[in-house]
């Protein structure tokens, strides 16, 4: 069973992630829109989207496990598949995070050649060459050049202010983050076996830890652990859990009493929030800290979110006017993996716009025309037969 509003609201927020994505490049538009710095005790419009992503994660995981057990896979080969997936994002992840610390002039290709071939290296390994027209015995070989343009790219890779460093884990990326939470969530819902009180628990306990990570800063980290410091710090992960929780309420309530469902969401939404305004003074309100705060009402709109677009979609059938950005909800990894095409071939090729259509109104509508650009150049992929999937 596909529902509506999940892909929907996924193809939204991806839409919205590569129009906040260029943000950086505008000049003189509104503070609102942009990510708030580290030290500002604030959110603007950018800092909503990303949380919305690991909301949607959780939405889908349900569905997605329950779907391969309908098929009668077993627990080990659905966790198998969990774990390959995850440390497929962690690995693209890596590989985006060092692009972004890439020391040009080291690289004796260029940071901008690399990352092309990065984006390459990831089509040929992920992507769906089974429902490609390729004929077959293609697939194996594009996808062993895929693993060997990346190792190649790891071996020639210099970083840091003056080239001195190899590849590190900075940060995970997007996807990383994504990986973490996903290979978490999806592994103790696997194992918990449809169990919404295992989820509400495993919920409490990131939020738990997110408000720890906060006041007893560096009670968990130590040299060996910090590269789980994505689930132990719980902000991350928790987002991911919240969407779970809120497809087990959904999945529960919805066929006896609609309503009560509605009511129950929309009250989470409005606890959560409520939550984050009122802790603000504790923690502030900030994406890169990853405080509770910011946390707690970026989880209250994502209830809200998926209630508003499930009435709509789902029980409406008012689902017309998202079908020009469909390809952004059903092809979403093949979408994010666009610009890393485009944004070297700027840089390569020296092309700019004109100042005025990066300035103010006008450059806010480009680059949303940019975004759209992008994901009708996805559908258009996607029914030639080329997708990504992990």
């Amino acid at each position: 069973m596909r529902i509506a509003s999940i892909d929907i609201l996924r193809a939204l927020t991806m839409v919205l992630m590569i129009w906040v994505n260029e943000f950086w490049s505008l000049i003189n538009i509104p503070k609102w829109l942009k990510h708030a710095s580290a030290s500002e005790d604030y959110m603007g419009f950018s800092d909503i989207i990303f949380p919305l992503f690991l909301f949607i994660v959780g939405l889908s995981i349900p569905y997605a496990i329950q779907h391969r057990l309908a098929k009668k896979e077993s627990r080990l080969l659905i966790a198998k598949h969990i774990v390959i997936r995850s440390i497929s994002l962690l690995l693209i992840g890596v590989f985006m995070v060092n692009y972004e610390s890439a020391y040009h002039e080291s690289i004796f290709l260029g940071k901008y050649v690399w990352c092309i071939l990065m984006a390459t290296a990831v089509v040929l390994i992920w992507m769906n060459w089974k429902r490609s027209p390729v004929p077959q015995k293609w697939h194996i070989y594009f996808q062993i050049t895929g693993f060997l343009i990346l190792i190649f790219l790891a071996v020639i890779y210099k970083g840091g202010s003056q080239g001195e460093n190899w590849m590190e884990t900075h940060w995970w990326g997007i996807l990383g983050l994504i990986g973490w939470a996903y290979i978490i969530n999806a592994l103790i819902y696997l194992y918990s076996k449809n169990s919404i009180s295992v989820m509400v628990i495993a919920w409490i306990l990131f939020n738990v830890l997110s408000v720890l990570n906060q006041t007893h800063d560096g009670i968990f980290r130590n040299d060996v652990t910090r590269i789980f410091s994505t689930l132990y710090s719980g902000t991350i992960p928790a987002f991911t859990t919240a969407g779970v929780v809120a497809t087990l309420t959904f999945k529960k309530l919805s066929k006896d009493n609609i309503k009560w469902c509605y009511v129950l969401l929309i009250s989470l939404g409005v606890a959560n929030i409520a939550y984050g305004l009122l802790t603000r003074s504790y923690w502030g309100i900030s994406k890169i800290q990853g405080t509770p705060s910011w946390l707690a009402i970026c989880t209250g709109i994502g209830f809200f979110m998926f209630v508003l677009l499930y009435y709509i979609a789902d029980v409406k059938k008012q689902t017309g006017w998202a079908t020009v950005i469909g390809a952004a909800g059903t092809a979403t990894l093949t979408c994010y993996m666009i610009p890393y095409f485009l944004y070297p071939l700027y840089n390569i090729t020296g092309l700019k716009l004109p100042d005025f259509l990066n300035t103010s109104i006008i450059g806010l509508l480009v680059s949303f025309g940019f975004a759209l650009l992008v994901v009708f150049f996805t559908g258009w992929l996607e029914r030639k037969g080329y997708k990504l999937k992990l």
